[in-house]
């Protein structure tokens, strides 16, 4: 089984709407409302992919309860802690003449410190049959940056592996916390380690330093593929994965595609080149789909073998 923690759980809506401008009266082409939030997208791709899951996190008031029926009518099997505070909305604006995309995310609800504790709780008993624990997502407000860090913690007890992508004063916390994988993207990664990047040389020195910060293994997705830093024999080793872009239709939740591939192929045991590759193609055919975590899981394996994985060579390691 693995578990996805949304913790800022939301319902998105999609819009599409051609010539696009601010100031202006718009009608819609197309839309969509669907359960949100990082880790509900990746279950949502985990689903598809046939694979073993189990959504979490806190949900609150009548958007919550939204959020848990849409998860149930896709047959996602979820249980979340109910608070007081009512959830979040998104929306998310695309212009298909563009390609341009505007997101509008709430800030959600404020947590007590005993809903997380009953979070706490609930989770501990969950983490007893799963394989796979993801923490994914933004934190809601009333709730201290290094709760994702103590959760890893609070999981280093039970054979479980620890996946974090989060961003900001969560993810600095977690990544001394010593989880197993954490999967930043680009601009993530640069607040990580304090500075842009302006080459590929230092994208390369990037995975190193976040590396020495505390996680097993690093994953850095980018727009046309990812950086990855595996275990390979117990040693860590740098690959490049990138794949021919494709037109997409939205962007939005193909780094959750991503991570969703990289962990089904994980979970099934599979060889660390396999699961980057079959992560990238996930990622690829998901921006052809109007809708987060939405995806083709035979044509997503098909794009398989359109992924270029090369061994990369890290220069300088940091001290």
């Amino acid at each position: 089984m693995i578990i996805t923690v949304t913790l800022n759980a939301a319902i998105d809506k999609s819009l599409a709407v051609p010539n696009f401008r601010l100031g202006r009266r718009h009608r819609t082409v197309e839309q969509r409302t669907m359960a949100g939030g990082k880790g509900v997208n990746i279950a949502r791709t985990l689903k598809a992919l046939g694979q073993p899951v189990i959504a979490t996190g806190f949900a609150g008031g009548a958007t919550g309860t939204h959020i848990v029926e849409q998860l149930t009518e896709e047959s996602i099997l979820n249980d979340f802690v109910r608070i007081r505070e009512e959830s979040r909305t998104n929306t998310s604006v695309l212009d298909p003449t563009t390609g341009a995309q505007t997101e509008i995310n709430e800030r959600g609800p404020s947590v007590t410190a005993r809903e997380v504790e009953l979070f706490r709780d609930k989770l501990l008993y969950l983490a007893r049959g799963a394989a796979i624990v993801v923490f994914a997502g933004s934190l809601p407000r009333g709730v201290e940056p290094d709760l994702y860090a103590s959760l890893v913690h609070d999981l280093e007890r039970s054979d479980v592996t620890s996946v974090v992508d989060t961003d900001g004063e969560p993810m600095r916390h977690a990544v001394r916390a010593e989880p197993d994988l954490v999967s930043p993207n680009v601009l993530e990664a640069e607040e990580l380690v304090g500075h842009e990047f302006a080459t590929d040389e230092e994208r390369t020195l990037a995975m190193s330093e976040i590396g020495e910060l505390g996680p097993r293994e690093v994953i850095m997705t980018l727009p046309d593929g990812a950086l990855a830093q595996v275990l390979v024999d117990g040693q860590r080793r740098l690959k490049r994965a990138s794949i021919e872009p494709r037109e997409p239709i939205a962007k939005r939740g193909s780094g959750d595609a991503f991570l969703a591939g990289y962990l089904a192929a994980r979970y099934e045991g599979r060889p660390p080149d396999q699961c980057v590759r079959f992560g990238v193609a996930c990622g690829a055919e998901s921006t052809g789909r109007f809708g987060a975590g939405l995806i083709d899981a035979r044509e997503a394996r098909r794009l398989m073998g359109d992924v270029d994985l090369v061994d990369v060579e890290q220069t300088a390691e940091v001290s």
